[in-house]
């Protein structure tokens, strides 16, 4: 590729990326940006105007066929208005698949079904191209800063975007965290499930009486502590609820469930549970999914006391569903956060008794030599700082976000005596009495209101994880957040709270007020981007969204996946 005299750097950077290969597997002989252009043409269609402060795209490939005007050398070309940071890009006249941003290979067909270098004689196209700019420096103040992707083309549908006069991936201003004396205040509790068995517990804004409650449940290894940001902002006009799961957080037994009857020195670690009989109220004791639930269904008869809206993040999302879908008499709408779609290996003595039965230990104290040995090594690896800040590495995706506080919570639940021999109980518990795709089916038929929050980077649960979700339930709304990991409630809690909040008004309103992001009845079909912005420590900040429609096309599901594949190799910082 030769450079242009005179480029920016960002448009050298776009020229890179985008070389690849194109359709029929010829290869692009020409991607450049050209600044300042002031028109826009398709192959065989009608001039286009250039918005100022946009740029154009020019692509000139060898054509298919007969070669039509303004071809030159059997060279077929297309021309889009595009920005360094390309989004969605196009079709010509010549082609019937748009040309899809992809890792590495620069570009991947659309609409073919087949891979690189494996295309279909294409049908003619009546009028096709994409446009993709910004509007910076545009004379109309309220347009300045929007991304604007204009479509005239019949075949727009397949894109998954609306055949409209112009679709505009919008800029909407949200609000950030209160602070100080702004934020609603947090107080904690603590409550007896069983004699010994003691929940932590914290909430906020119980004072709204007449307010929805809203249940919060944490992933694996975290607390209470990670839904700090929703308890301070949505408890000022909800009542809202956390708890730790037991043998997690600060749920962890006060006593020793099995203590050891050999002494140890005092420079020696002591590790509680690791003893050869267990204590009387921990005879039965086993930290699983079916433990959890009866947990969850207990707090919210005996201390809310009343139907809740209940979050789940991760482990907290299985957990969620799990109880929704077994007491729907109290769950009023479910939203799952990166929720995990499996928990537990080994069979349910419930479900499955004779098959149980194969396995002789399934997380009961006190714990069987052989696994004592395998937990002191794996816990010491895992409680090891470092390891746990390489783990806060790979779920967050902003790397600019402070975990510092979330940080020192976990090192400091691992210090706890406890916490090993719980860790080893959790990690042999059994599955539960019903999987996450039945308790999505049972919700679904039980008319329970679902939502889908789920950050785009996520390396655990990744984006195919969603999709599935939505094919099983197509009316639950499906927002992907990118940048965001596995945990987007705690590294953009600004936009899990408004999306939340949106969608706590649907519900309460029953349907008058309309969910984020679907003003226009053709986004629930089609779905819709927008970026939120919102202000965070002084300096703001800028968070893709994509609330998905009903129809998504597998296609769109494999883009999905690939670019995240990209966008994890990468630190994203904003």
């Amino acid at each position: 590729m030769e450079a242009d005299d005179g480029r920016s750097a960002g448009t050298k950077q776009a020229n890179a990326f985008l070389w690849g290969r194109s359709y029929h597997s010829l290869a692009c002989h020409s991607l450049r940006i050209a600044a300042g252009a002031q028109r826009v043409f398709n192959s065989s269609g009608p001039r286009h105007h250039v918005p100022p402060g946009q740029s154009e795209l020019e692509l000139l490939a060898p054509a298919a066929g007969v070669c039509h005007k303004p071809c030159s050398n059997c060279t077929r070309r297309v021309r889009v208005l595009a920005t360094a940071a390309i989004m969605e890009v196009v079709s010509c006249s010549h082609s019937c698949s748009a040309l899809h941003q992809t890792p590495r290979s620069g570009w991947r067909l659309r609409n073919s079904g087949l891979g690189l270098g494996h295309g279909k004689p294409p049908h003619r196209r009546r009028s096709a191209i994409l446009c993709v700019g910004t509007t910076r420096g545009s004379s109309n103040p309220s347009d300045s800063g929007k991304v604007r992707a204009y479509v005239s083309d019949v075949d727009a549908a397949v894109q998954g975007i609306p055949s409209r006069k112009a679709g505009v991936i919008e800029k909407v201003m949200i609000q950030g965290l209160p602070e100080g004396p702004d934020s609603s205040p947090i107080s904690t509790g603590f409550w007896e499930l069983k004699p010994k068995l003691t929940v932590y517990y914290e909430k906020s804004g119980t004072e709204n009486s007449k307010a929805p409650a809203v249940l919060f449940l944490p992933g694996f290894g975290v607390g209470t502590f990670h839904f700090e940001k929703q308890l301070k902002d949505l408890g000022r006009d909800h009542k809202v609820w956390t708890m730790d799961f037991l043998g997690q957080g600060m749920s962890l037994p006060c006593e020793d469930p099995a203590p050891s009857s050999i002494d140890k020195e005092p420079t020696d670690e002591v590790f509680w549970g690791f003893g050869q009989d267990s204590q009387p109220w921990a005879e039965e004791l086993v930290y699983s999914i079916d433990l959890w639930h009866d947990q969850v269904q207990r707090f919210v008869e005996e201390v809310i006391r009343e139907p809740v809206y209940i979050v789940g993040n991760s482990l907290g999302g299985f957990v969620a569903l799990y109880f929704a879908a077994t007491n729907p008499h109290l769950v009023k709408g479910v939203t799952l956060l990166n929720a995990t779609p499996f928990w537990g290996f080994l069979p349910n003595p419930a479900t499955s008794p004779q098959l149980s039965k194969i396995f002789p230990w399934a997380g009961t104290f006190p714990l069987p030599s052989f696994v004592r040995k395998i937990t002191e090594v794996v816990w010491q690896k895992i409680s090891d700082p470092r390891s746990i800040q390489d783990i806060l590495k790979q779920v967050y995706a902003d790397h600019s976000t402070n975990v510092d506080k979330v940080f020192s919570r976990i090192v400091e639940i691992t210090e706890h005596p406890a916490a090993a021999a719980s860790f080893a109980s959790i990690m042999f518990a059994p599955r539960g009495q019903i999987s996450f795709q039945e308790a999505l089916a049972r919700c679904r038929s039980q008319n329970i209101p679902i939502s889908l929050m789920y950050g785009r980077e996520d390396p655990w649960v990744r984006p195919i994880w969603g999709f599935k979700v939505k094919q099983q339930v197509p009316e639950a709304p499906y927002y992907e957040i990118s940048p965001a990991g596995h945990c987007p409630h705690d590294e953009v809690p600004e936009v899990i709270n408004y999306l939340l909040r949106g969608w706590l008004k649907n519900l309460e309103s029953e349907g008058s007020s309309d969910l984020p992001f679907l003003e226009e009845p053709s986004y629930a079909e089609h779905g819709v981007s927008k970026e939120l912005e919102f202000v965070r420590e002084g300096s703001r900040k800028s968070v893709g969204v994509r609330l998905y429609g009903s129809k998504i096309s597998l296609w769109r599901q494999l883009s999905s996946f690939l670019n995240t594949r990209v966008s994890n190799s990468r630190v994203v910082s904003r």
